[in-house]
């Protein structure tokens, strides 16, 4: 069955090819590798492809710079219009909690988090910022391992910036580690968390106030999640990573309380 959205030859996307689409890409399986396009329906413009064409070219811009980064989904290769990237098998993590409604155990959940600090950690050496982490941005490979994908909102920042101090309009180290705790505490408890980064301001990104975010109390890594939603207290995320490496398996509040996300 095919699908509203068509490939740079014109050609419809059948359903069995669809890995997934966003603002200005669709990803396809073909070939055993995972080819992100410029989103095109049939009713849009030349001009409208052409600015997604750049969206994938800028985000393959920031893939070359982060190199074979620890934790960051591989690329094969590019195009002027696609991008060929590694296919993960188990896809991406708001669709596997989606899929299994028993919570994935509190030792697979901490590995993930030490990864993702790890993978962020990485990224922000190589004077990257996300800008848009989120569950549907993060993949599992066949392992279920970690890797971090979509980077069409990041900004690569000069080389010889401090970026515990810089930001990019708004968006720096802080509002990525923001948004990890946003995804530990999906992971944790199974419930959506609205992080809305331009609730204060539209045209600058700016972390959101505390009261606009849920209780952390009585939920495990809660005191994490919190330090992460609380600017300066992580310096960066090397410091993240190394307090979840302090946490033992053996203090899990075992009546912490998940709910399958809907």
């Amino acid at each position: 069955m095919s699908t509203p959205f068509l490939d740079p030859s014109g050609n419809s996307i059948s359903e069995d090819q669809l890995l997934g689409y966003g603002r200005s890409g669709v990803v396809i399986l073909k070939d055993n590798a995972a080819i992100k396009l410029p989103l095109r329906y049939l009713s849009t413009s030349d001009d409208e492809v052409l600015d997604n064409i750049t969206v994938i070219q800028r985000e393959q811009n920031v893939y070359q710079h982060l190199g074979h980064c620890t934790r960051v989904v591989p690329y094969i290769s590019f195009s002027e219009k696609t991008t060929h990237l590694a296919f993960m098998e188990n896809g991406d993590l708001r669709s596997y909690l989606s899929r299994n409604k028993q919570p994935p155990s509190k030792s697979l959940q901490l590995s993930w988090f030490r990864q993702m600090a790890l993978a962020l950690s990485h990224i922000h050496h190589r004077s990257v910022i996300v800008a848009d982490i989120a569950c549907r941005n993060i993949l599992l490979d066949s392992d279920l391992s970690i890797k971090f994908c979509d980077f069409t909102e990041a900004t690569i920042m000069p080389p010889d910036s401090d970026l515990e101090t810089v930001d990019d309009n708004g968006y720096s180290i802080q509002t990525d580690i923001g948004q990890l705790g946003k995804v530990i505490y999906e992971v944790v408890t199974g419930k959506k968390c609205l992080f809305d980064l331009h609730e204060n301001n539209i045209s600058r990104a700016t972390l959101p106030r505390r009261e606009t975010l849920p209780t952390t109390h009585d939920i495990w890594l809660g005191h994490i999640i919190e330090k992460c939603w609380i600017p300066g207290t992580y310096r960066n995320a090397t410091d993240l990573l190394k307090e979840l490496n302090t946490i033992s398996l053996n203090d899990i509040n075992s009546n912490s309380k998940y709910q399958p996300p809907e």
